[in-house]
């Protein structure tokens, strides 16, 4: 498939129009500071066009690093304009935090080593050993402190204390939990008397981007609560965990856990470094513990209560990235390939909905609840691939590419008729689609034939 030249050209103006001299905002002002898990798909395709750019990016999010390893979701511009967002994470009060940096104090799904590993693809040799040297400590102690902090029963499985930590903010199943658990007094006050009417009027992300296309304001107003709640305990995870009832062994970012394993697993092997027996162990476990999300009856993967090992079950297309991870039995990846398929769940016109169609969440309009996003799709393309799912794959790819190409690089699209909604000029919507349209084979090696 020949590269629409159009598309091509918008996809890079648009990257270069966010760049941040160093790092690329996801879009002008409504997302005007550096993120994780967007980094690390833009790096995947500013590649394509400047390697060293490239580089940079992911070296912009290093510094952000924190002493004990972890990488936060979010590093604040240091704009005037921003001082309200910095002062409401107010990083400084854990020790462990960066003294030049503002950041939040939680993370979001590990997508550093594919980004990594994808940028030492476009690499000669020398070169390569060169890059996966300097980055390789920031990375290693960044999955350190994942098992370290986030798996303290060591059973394997990573887990979440915010749900912005998936990435998927308004995702079903943390949703269900929040609303059914994890309402202040005050907010559910607020929503028995529809007090949130009137909080509407000064919401910033809505004078950008309609309401209905966001996270309500119950649920954002929970949000603040919960990361309220996180910087009262100085970001330590142990008072943090020690009265939560909130901790979730999420299905989507454990799947990108085990597939980043493998690269970085892969990347000491090239610069001859050996990786701690402990770390190797644990990451085995991911794998074997990650069949313990497995539901027999529904053939689907579900998230996990922490505390009490209850499935979450309402799906999601969460539970597709399990593709991704490579780790999966092939039966169970067949199941997962039945539900693409299904005009019940996520065959829409415009696939991959972020929540099946038959499901009582879903809205094709708003955020994490229905729309279809490139993110998502990229991940499970590569998943397909893996399986040897080619087929279902480039199909996939076409329809992902042609909706980018009818409606622009929109934040996310609605799955029945491919209108583009959220923010205009969005990153990593551009970068997956040039990934896709000069890199459209992904993976080449296939588990299952």
């Amino acid at each position: 498939m020949q590269p629409p030249t159009s598309l091509l050209d918008e996809a890079y103006a648009v990257l270069e129009a966010n760049d941040q001299n160093g790092y690329t905002m996801p879009a002008a002002e409504l997302y005007p500071h550096q993120w994780l898990w967007d980094s690390c798909f833009i790096t995947i395709g500013l590649r394509h066009k400047d390697i060293k750019r490239a580089e940079q990016e992911i070296l912009n999010l290093l510094r952000g690093q924190w002493l004990n390893g972890m990488l936060p979701n979010i590093i604040f511009s240091d704009d005037p304009r921003y001082n309200r967002d910095r002062d409401l994470w107010r990083s400084q009060v854990s020790p462990l935090s960066p003294t030049k940096y503002s950041t939040t104090g939680i993370t979001q799904p590990p997508m550093l080593a594919e980004a990594i590993f994808r940028v030492g693809e476009m690499l000669d040799q020398d070169d390569r050993q060169d890059w996966f040297l300097k980055v390789y400590p920031a990375l290693l102690k960044y999955h350190q402190w994942l098992y370290k902090e986030r798996d303290p029963h060591d059973e394997g499985l990573i887990l979440l204390i915010h749900p912005w930590e998936v990435g998927m903010d308004n995702t079903p199943p943390w949703m269900a939990e929040l609303n059914n658990h994890q309402l202040s007094w005050w907010i559910r006050a607020i929503k028995k008397t529809h007090g949130n009417k009137l909080i509407d009027l000064f919401r910033r992300d809505t004078r950008r981007v309609p309401l209905k296309e966001r996270f309500d304001t119950i649920e954002a107003l929970a949000l603040f609560d919960i990361e309220r709640r996180l910087r009262r305990k100085n970001y330590d995870i142990e008072r943090i965990l020690d009265h939560s009832l909130f901790a979730i062994e999420d299905v989507a970012f454990n799947a990108i856990l085990i597939r980043n394993n493998n690269h970085l697993l892969r990347i000491a092997k090239i610069i001859k470094h050996q990786v701690p027996d402990d770390l190797r162990i644990s990451m085995n476990k991911t794998v074997a513990s990650f069949e313990q999300l497995w539901d027999e009856d529904d053939n689907d993967y579900y998230s996990r209560d922490f505390i009490t090992h209850r499935l979450l079950k309402q799906p999601s297309a969460g539970s597709l990235i399990a593709l991704y991870s490579g780790s999966i039995p092939p039966e169970r990846a067949k199941h997962l390939v039945r539900k693409l398929k299904s005009k019940h769940q996520y065959a829409s016109l415009f696939p991959i909905p972020t929540v099946p169609l038959n499901s009582a969440w879903f809205n094709p309009d708003n955020y994490w609840q229905g729309p279809t996003w490139v993110n998502i799709n990229w991940l499970i393309i590569d998943g397909l691939k893996r399986y040897g799912y080619d087929a279902e794959a480039a199909a996939l790819r076409r329809s992902t590419l042609k909706m980018v190409t009818n409606q622009g690089c929109y934040e996310y699209f609605n799955p029945i008729d491919g209108r583009g909604l959220g923010t205009i000029n969005f990153s990593w919507t551009a970068a997956l689609a040039i990934d896709l349209m000069l890199n459209p084979s992904l993976s080449t090696t296939s588990i299952v034939k």
